[in-house]
């Protein structure tokens, strides 16, 4: 079906629009659009990873949220699953939208939402390319409409899931331990760990290095040949179920806070 994840009394496209009109406080209710990416993650994930994770989280955070306060009105959009990739375009099998197509996509999907008489909205990133163009467009729509609360976040900074995360490990930024992990709960029929490579690059300590605040513009060939910048052999489906309970658990804090929150 497809709210995939979603529990299914929390996926917005499944009501009418009668129903949508009905609804109890719009104004209060907490929508999330989650966005993914169709791109390459090495020779062992499938090009949904980014998708697949940030709809896997939100899908448990909803079932947290039905734990601990059933009665909120938290609902998620279905997901956008194309998004700014062109970092991996050297790759096959990404398929990207520039910037200026994915922030103008936000924009108007916002701005739909916003007619519809809602005035929250949580924009949930699962692909670390396109964090500025997301936050640019929560900072636009907020500008147009005073009373929208809104933010773009990044699905992997609601909790330091470092812990549970191979420490031999040096740089895992794609396709790594944490991301083959979490697939391992999520979609493991998709995941080819046999066919797990290491690649990691070195990290020489200087000021322009890929990370950092002074970090340079990269793309994904200057960095690996196969796709994965880091070590995804040691991967679990184990750590993957308790990386998926704890990003879900916190992200289910902060949209009950959303949710009680005035403004």
């Amino acid at each position: 079906m497809m709210h995939g994840p979603i529990p299914a009394d929390r996926f917005l496209a499944y009501l009418t629009s009668p129903e949508i009109a009905a609804l109890p406080d719009r104004g209060r209710a907490v929508v999330v659009l989650p966005v993914g990416a169709i791109e390459q993650h090495g020779p062992h994930l499938p090009l949904t990873v980014d998708s697949a994770i940030v709809n896997g989280v939100l899908g448990r955070a909803l079932e947290w949220v039905d734990r601990l306060r059933p009665e909120a009105a938290i609902y998620a959009l279905p997901p956008l699953h194309y998004g700014k990739s062109n970092e991996h375009l050297d790759f096959p099998g990404t398929f990207s939208l520039s910037a200026a197509t994915l922030l103008a996509t936000v924009m108007e999907l916002g701005e739909s939402l916003y007619r519809s008489g809602f005035r929250k909205l949580l924009i949930l990133n699962g692909h670390g390319g396109q964090p500025q163009v997301l936050e640019i467009a929560a900072t636009d729509l907020r500008v147009k409409y005073a009373d929208l609360t809104i933010a773009a976040c990044f699905v992997w900074r609601s909790a330091d899931y470092k812990p549970l995360v191979n420490p031999a490990e040096t740089v895992g930024m794609h396709g790594g331990d944490a991301e083959t992990c979490l697939m391992l709960a999520i979609d493991p029929d998709r995941v080819h760990l046999q066919r797990a490579v290491v690649e990691m690059p070195p990290t020489t300590g200087d000021r322009l290095g890929i990370k950092g605040p002074l970090a340079r513009a990269w793309r994904a060939i200057d960095l690996t040949q196969s796709g994965v910048i880091g070590d995804p052999t040691a991967a679990t489906a184990d750590r993957g179920e308790q990386l998926l309970d704890l990003l879900g658990h916190n992200w289910a804090e902060i949209l009950l806070e959303l949710y009680d929150r005035a403004k």
